[in-house]
């Protein structure tokens, strides 16, 4: 153990310890510095700022830097087509050469969605539902029905819709509502002597509508053919009648 003291005390443990200090460091700068050449450490640059541009400019400036791209797509109905909406790196991010760049651009075709379950939903369910599918709200009508602001009917370019059916994203859908009058009553109009497009008329007004349509005789022309009875009858019994309550007409050639 002296030795080992004594040793510890000569001039030749003094130079090997600051030897192995020396190069212990001199390791450690090495590594350093080759792992600052071996990463580019400070090389780089500012990612460009490619929303808004067509997908060929933004191509061409980032292959004009040095950059590599990836391209996806999707639909916004609102925005023409080809143009890139977004990007991540996000603009200004500092990147190294040859970084993947991930753009996103707006294609010109709209992909279906299948269309969901809105019937007999509220008003404020249904707007939510149908944004949530890429759909928009259009015409909102409504006609007599004991609920209110619910849906009984969904509309497509003026054709009924049914749940599942296919649709373009982005597409309009009309609705129609219930008024939350469906029990109120109106006055039961006559319709004798009348045309089936005057009795239609004079329906809308009274808030009804034309149920069945039976003929009596050869019609020779439907338009001129007047109404000859319907069901109900105004009666002494019966003045009035439901909103919505469809009346039933026979219509006969004039005399």
């Amino acid at each position: 153990m002296s030795n080992f003291t004594e040793y510890l005390k000569t001039k030749s443990f003094r130079r090997n310890l600051i030897a192995a200090i020396c190069t212990f460091f001199g390791l450690l700068l090495i590594a350093f510095f080759s792992l600052r050449y071996y990463t580019k450490h400070g090389d780089g640059l500012n990612v460009p700022n490619l929303r808004g541009l067509k997908i060929e400019d933004a191509i061409s400036k980032l292959e004009g830097l040095g950059l590599r791209y990836e391209i996806d797509s999707v639909y916004i109905q609102d925005q023409p087509p080809g143009i890139v909406t977004d990007q991540d790196p996000d603009p200004e991010t500092f990147v190294k050469d040859n970084r993947t760049i991930y753009l996103t651009i707006n294609t010109n075709q709209a992909p279906n969605v299948r269309f969901p379950d809105i019937e007999m939903k509220s008003l404020r369910e249904a707007k939510s539902i149908i944004e949530s599918y890429g759909l928009k709200l259009g015409d909102t009508t409504y006609k007599p029905d004991v609920a209110r602001d619910v849906v009984l009917e969904v509309l497509f370019g003026g054709q009924q819709i049914r749940p599942g059916e296919s649709l373009p994203k982005g597409s309009r859908i009309s609705l129609v509502l219930g008024d939350g009058r469906g029990s109120e009553e109106v006055e039961l109009p006559n319709l004798t002597g009348l045309t089936i497009d005057e009795a239609k008329f004079s329906l809308k007004g009274a808030m009804l509508t034309i149920g069945s349509i039976t003929y009596e005789g050869e019609i020779t022309d439907t338009a001129n053919a007047v109404i000859i009875s319907q069901f109900p009858l105004a009666a002494d019994s019966v003045t009035k009648v439901r909103i919505g309550t469809p009346i039933n007409i026979t219509l006969s050639n004039k005399q």
